[in-house]
């Protein structure tokens, strides 16, 4: 992963086309393939408590997000599982409340709560091969940061060469709207945990060990995230 001064750009990008608007998703898609990135409205819907949100809740609570820099649209929700859908469960943890723990087995990434209980959202994960394990904690946080290729990408895929002094943040970035930089012991592990607007990646390992939210949900997690924040890597 490369930086790029206050903002890290990330990841490689899948042997796809690179983004732009007129591509649209499938460019975001290809990213995210062999990629370390993939590139509610905040306040309208809390966590739902039932095994079943209806897509009218969904609705929502993935809606459009008109008010940040680069407006945000709504998720299409019917291409979701409803399993991946943003709610509270109960979850036994040794770990204090802000605590994340992800899950890449499952598809899930949690924020501890009190009382024994969860907000659960569902992720992508790394694919066979890139997946990691163990504690970290977030050292960084960014909003609609600047993405840049690395140099073995740039030497794959000569056409991203243009990005090389980085990407700037937008709805084809990789990075997405929200990014959390992991760390260990000071040092940047070069994965995080940032947004998508690709739901067909949700459920899926697709990345080079990177954790993706739908971009409404990583909102919601980043805004309650203070950096330090504790951040468990369960084993796949």
């Amino acid at each position: 992963m490369v930086m790029n001064g206050n903002d890290a750009g990330a990841g490689e990008i899948g042997e796809g086309n690179l983004p732009g608007r007129q591509a649209g998703l499938i460019n975001r898609r290809s990213f995210l393939v062999g990629s370390a990135l993939g590139v509610g409205a905040l306040g309208l819907a809390g966590c739902a408590t039932s095994d079943s949100m209806s897509l009218a809740e969904a609705a929502k609570v993935y809606g459009p997000v008109p008010d940040e820099k680069f407006p945000i649209p709504a998720i299409d929700v019917s291409k979701v599982d409803p399993k991946y859908y943003r709610r509270t469960v109960r979850y036994d943890t040794k770990e204090v409340p802000g605590t994340i723990i992800v899950d890449p087995a499952n598809y899930y990434v949690y924020r501890i709560e009190d009382g024994g209980n969860a907000t659960r959202y569902g992720a992508n994960v790394g694919r066979d091969g890139f997946r990691w394990s163990g504690d970290a904690y977030v050292g960084r946080k960014a909003e609609w940061a600047t993405w840049t290729p690395p140099k073995e990408m740039i030497r794959r895929q000569p056409e991203a060469a243009k990005y090389a002094r980085g990407m700037p943040g937008g709805l084809d970035n990789p990075l997405g709207a929200r990014t959390l930089y992991l760390y260990q012991n000071g040092a940047y592990t070069l994965y995080t945990i940032y947004a998508s607007l690709d739901v067909e990646s949700i459920g899926t390992g697709i990345t080079s060990g990177c954790v993706g939210l739908l971009t409404q949900d990583m909102m919601h997690l980043y805004s309650r995230t203070p950096v330090k924040t504790k951040v468990v890597v369960l084993p796949a």
